[in-house]
């Protein structure tokens, strides 16, 4: 019962000093942390940050398949391995290429312009 007193106690000394300095401090601006002030901005830096991303990892994918592809030695399952490799990476790029196309269509479709 003694602890519940002393805690109320405490957390009421808390929330009295917290409004004490509220009201002796300055009007509290939080500012933008993000360059763009609306979602279309945002969502277009998201893909351009995305797109830039993706031509990286598929330039690297396609150097590690034809270090594949040269370090087969014949064999057939690793040359099919390579070859996909190059394929799946190639296809990647084009669906993110292809994305803001496709944001840019359902952005049309969702404002009727």
């Amino acid at each position: 019962m003694k602890e519940s007193i002393t805690g109320g106690i405490f957390l009421t000394a808390i929330f009295l000093s917290f409004l004490f300095f509220a009201s002796q401090s300055a009007a509290i601006e939080i500012t933008n942390p993000l360059d763009y002030t609306t979602f279309d901005q945002l969502i277009k830096a998201i893909i351009v940050f995305l797109r830039n991303l993706a031509l990286v990892v598929t330039a690297l994918v396609i150097v590690l398949s034809g270090f594949y592809f040269v370090t087969a030695a014949g064999d057939p399952a690793k040359v099919t391995k390579a070859k996909q490799m190059i394929l799946y990476a190639l296809i990647g790029l084009a669906i993110v290429l292809a994305a803001e196309g496709i944001v840019a269509l359902i952005g049309k479709v969702i404002k009727g312009k």
